[in-house]
């Protein structure tokens, strides 16, 4: 009997020891979760591409839902500039301004309307009906993964009617999430600035400001000493009376350069970009605090769905 409760005491110190031995692995285990939540909470970038799927959450929830995605295209920029030029200046402008006022940022962009460079080397012109479901799914999944505001930040001039047009099809068909197509506009201080600082007094594409905005970010997709190679004077090969047919751009731009960029420089580019910043995130902060633009577009389904008079 005296042999039966020693081995019981053994066992009841075993299990003791057992249980404080699980304790501390637990407390171990624990401590180890939270070390890598926190290491996924650290450094919550601001571009899809680099979130890890843990931080998802926390990235819905610090941007208020809000994703931009920054549009540009893949074309040519005279003989002196890359021909991503819109779609990279776009995305960097982005992420600052998400950086400033938290925002996800969609990857890399440039699926855009492109059919007047087609004739250039380095264009990429998808069909308009891809260009339109791209951008729709796009869209849909960006909803789907829990962003319901999305900001289509356009960086190219030749997609600004598709994007109005793409927004106003928003309207054709139930969503549950709201696109805005960002208007920007330059503050009259900020152009007068840029207008002292310019030496050329035309452009429209790939000119003084363009090549100086994406020098102060890629100075090494900047040829300055090559912009003079080619002409970026209009050819005046189009007179009609207020109207213009498709072909505009290439009648005056064959070059697809409009303007003179040989004394583009990187702090004139820093003037603009900083001011395109901050307009960015003064809309990524419209769209946090906008409760108003889904339960509109609710409401308008609601009566699309069923139209009769109502009086609001």
């Amino acid at each position: 009997m005296t042999s039966l409760f020693k081995q019981w005491g053994i066992f009841a110190k075993l299990a003791h020891l057992n249980s404080e031995i699980m304790k501390k692995i637990i407390l171990i285990l624990i401590t180890l979760f939270c070390l890598y939540i926190a290491g996924y909470s650290q450094d919550l970038s601001v571009q899809w591409e680099y979130l890890f799927e843990p931080q998802f959450e926390e990235a819905i929830e610090q941007s208020g839902g809000v994703c931009i995605i920054a549009m540009g295209v893949l074309e040519k920029h005279g003989p002196h500039m890359a021909v991503g030029t819109d779609a990279l200046v776009v995305h960097n402008l982005c992420v600052q301004a998400a950086q400033k006022e938290y925002a996800v940022v969609f990857p890399f962009y440039y699926v855009g309307q492109i059919f007047e460079a087609k004739h250039q080397p380095g264009t990429i012109a998808y069909s308009p009906e891809l260009i339109y479901k791209m951008l729709d799914e796009t869209c849909r999944e960006i909803a789907r993964n829990g962003f319901k505001k999305i900001i289509l930040f356009n960086g190219h001039g030749g997609s600004t009617a598709f994007i109005q047009f793409f927004c106003q099809t928003q309207l054709e068909s139930l969503r549950d999430y709201v696109v805005y197509e960002a208007r920007p506009s330059t503050p009259e201080h900020i152009l007068r600035l840029i207008k002292e600082k310019q030496v050329s007094t035309h452009g429209g594409h790939a000119d003084e400001l363009e090549a100086s905005s994406l020098m102060a970010m890629y100075p090494e997709l900047v040829k300055p000493e090559l912009a003079s190679v080619e002409s970026g004077e209009p050819k005046g090969r189009l007179s009609l009376f207020q109207m213009r047919p498709g072909i505009f751009w290439y009648a005056d731009y064959p070059n697809h350069y409009a303007g003179e960029a040989s004394n583009a420089n990187p702090e004139l580019g820093k003037i603009d970009n900083d001011a395109t910043v901050e307009l960015i995130v003064q809309m990524i902060r419209s769209a946090k605090t906008d409760n108003v633009s889904i339960p509109l577009q609710n409401d308008f389904y609601r009566r699309a769905a069923n139209p009769k008079v109502e009086v609001h």
